[in-house]
This record gives C-alpha cells, structure tokens and sequence, in this order.
C-alpha cells in the first residue's frame, strides 16, 4: 500500500488529542500504517534500570499516529489539504496540492 505522505513532509493532526498540531514526518511506517512526527504524541513509559549504572523513571516519548488522522500541510496556500499525483512533460511523477496545484516538496 503506498501512501502519498513522506518522509520530510510537514503535517497538521486532523483526528485526536493532538488535534490542530503541525509536524515534520519523522519515519513512515507503512506495514502498521502510521506515520512518526515530530512534537506530537507524546506517550510517558515507565522504564526499569536495566543496567547498574542506568536510571529508572518516567521518560516521556513521542509514538506513531495513523496515517489516516494527519493530512498534507501546504506551505503556500497554508491549509491541510490532499495530495494528486501528475506527471510533467518530462516524465516525472509528482505530488501537487489540490487547493493550490503547488508541486510538493519533500525538505
């Protein structure tokens, strides 16, 4: 299954706690179907010492959200939006904003 969101992409969180978030996609997972971003999701995890030295505690980490609850954020038009998929001229595939018929690019 492909998806049209990347690695790089900037998002916005459409659906949950996080509602109205923007973040760069960090790892795209796409056998779960769920995408990392970054600064959104944040989950706390009781962790044992494992080791002598090592400390035990409440770390706070960011986990993957699905894919189907973030939505494309286009730089210009300043929206969330889809994304198509056209070819140019020469031959190459590209993914476009909808709103705006920007050529997304992936930073």
């Amino acid at each position: 299954m492909g998806f049209k969101i990347k690695k790089g992409d900037i998002v916005q969180v459409i659906k949950g706690k996080d509602r109205g978030k923007k973040g760069r996609v960090k790892r795209v997972l796409p056998k779960e179907g769920r995408v990392l971003v970054e600064g959104v999701n944040f989950v706390k995890k009781h962790v044992r010492p494992r080791k002598v030295d090592q400390q035990g505690g409440i770390i706070q980490m960011e986990k993957p959200i699905s894919i189907a609850n973030v939505q494309y954020f286009c730089l210009k038009c300043g929206k969330p939006t889809r994304l198509g998929i056209k070819f140019l001229e020469d031959g190459t595939k590209v993914r476009y904003c909808k709103k705006c018929n920007e050529i997304a690019e992936v930073k």
